[in-house]
């Protein structure tokens, strides 16, 4: 088998160079402690093609992370319900909010590519384990001043400051962990599960926070929500080692101007280029924004009482999400390529655009689970097909840009249907972006079909 180099002048300007031949071990990814001949994940032949119906879970070491994984995301989301719920107590305070939604995105928008250069030159099961350690102080910081009554704003915004860091320290190396675990071959699979896994912490997270905070309280509760973050941390120790020899040079970490270099080095690869502007769109026009004027749109529909309404509007949304991870890893059918992806997302702002102007809940309901399905399918392909493309010497600076894109970006997207709402009303801000976006899907569909073409 041969891995192809890249030489590296004037930044990283890339030219291939004499391919390495690699041994049978050098082959594989090993756990730690097992013997030479003992291989993990075997590097496929035919690596974009599709090995069966939920093939992640035939590794081991991937159902281990998948567990791992939705108890830190319920952590994640337990840790937002009691500490947004104090702090709007204690403040009322509508900047803070604000700030809140600023400090979760705004370090994926500047260090997701820095993260995934430390990344490509250090093991990613360290830099998650720093992630997880970042949340357990966050979590344990608001435990100490929900206990002495001592909080203050700067107290709260220098804690979500620490919880949106932990975030970026956690993302990016996990997706490369997942390369680690299962391998090209099922990384899509992969992918798609660890997104079911994200969205059932969503779902789970308020309804175990809240659970919390009436037995526990507040401030015990979020103490022990620390709990959920152990196992990711403890599993990290032996979960399997990446294959050093497949990356063939490591390039040093250099800031904003990794960010610069990345995209230079990926301006030659459509897909890398239509998949990170797929992101980077989808994240800038709307994002996850809507989600925080769900409340608003359940009053406006008018179906029974509001709080009601608005849990079942989100939990649509998240039932599509989840049933679209079901089914594509049960059909396994739908072929990854960009123009797929961009599709699937022309579908998304198409079911936003109407939920944004139908005025009926049964209707708006069906559109919201659609909208999760999309949104679920577009972006899990897009990453897996991101990770697959990705030269291997960058590969975390590649998933990073995509990250920056796709998450960093959506700190804007507070402006293009948060603020724009309060001008305009939430109905049209919200399909205004949809129109806006579907408009500039299809520029990106087109640039995508020509050089497929071409």
């Amino acid at each position: 088998m041969v891995v192809s180099g890249f030489a590296a002048r004037d930044g990283w300007q890339m030219r291939p160079c004499r391919p390495k031949v690699l041994s049978t071990d050098q082959r594989t990814c090993k756990a730690p402690g097992s013997h030479p001949g003992a291989p993990l994940n075997p590097l496929p032949q035919n690596p974009a093609a599709a090995s069966g119906s939920f093939a992640a879970m035939k590794s081991g070491p991937y159902r281990l992370q998948f567990g791992c994984y939705v108890l830190a995301m319920m952590a994640d989301n337990i840790e937002h319900v009691i500490s947004y719920w104090v702090v709007f107590q204690k403040f009322h305070s509508p900047a803070l909010a604000g700030f809140a939604v600023l400090s979760h995105w705004l370090p994926f928008l500047l260090f997701s590519v820095a993260v995934g250069g430390l990344a490509d030159r250090l093991d990613p099961r360290r830099i998650i384990q720093c992630g997880m350690l970042l949340f357990i102080v966050a979590s344990s910081g608001w435990g100490f001043f929900f206990l002495t009554d001592t909080i203050q704003m700067w107290h709260a915004m220098l804690l979500l400051v620490v919880h949106g860091c932990a975030g970026v320290l956690w993302q990016t190396p996990n997706q490369l962990l997942l390369y680690d675990l299962v391998g090209p071959a099922d990384l899509p699979s992969a992918v798609r599960l660890n997104a079911m896994a994200r969205y059932l912490g969503i779902l789970v997270g308020p309804a175990v926070g809240g659970i919390i905070m009436l037995t526990l309280g507040t401030s015990h509760g979020i103490i022990f929500n620390t709990l959920f973050y152990l196992p990711m941390l403890l599993w990290l120790f032996w979960a399997p080692v990446r294959d050093n020899s497949v990356a063939v040079r490591r390039f040093a970490v250099r800031g904003l101007a990794d960010i610069v270099l990345t995209f230079r080095a990926i301006g030659t690869q459509p897909t890398l280029t239509a998949m990170t502007w797929l992101a980077g769109l989808t994240s800038f026009m709307i994002g996850n924004a809507y989600h925080a004027q769900m409340p608003g749109y359940a009053g406006d529909l008018g179906h029974g009482d509001p709080g009601v309404s608005y849990s079942v509007l989100l939990a649509a949304d998240a039932a599509g999400a989840v049933l679209a991870a079901i089914a594509l890893e049960s059909w396994g059918r739908l072929k990854g390529t960009p123009r797929t992806a961009i599709w699937l997302a022309m579908l998304w702002s198409v079911a936003l655009l109407g939920f944004a102007t139908v005025p009926i809940y049964p209707i708006a309901i069906t559109l919201l689970f659609c909208a999760g399905f999309f949104e679920l399918s577009f972006n899990t392909m897009a990453q897996a097909l991101v990770q697959l493309n990705a030269p291997h010497d960058i590969r975390g600076r590649v998933v990073g840009l995509y990250n920056m894109a796709g998450l960093g970006m959506r700190a804007f997207s507070g402006i293009t249907v948060g603020l724009s709402g309060a001008a305009i009303g939430i109905h049209w801000s919200l399909g205004l972006s949809a129109a806006v976006l579907l408009a500039l899907l299809c520029l990106l569909y087109g640039q995508a079909t020509r050089k497929a073409v071409g």
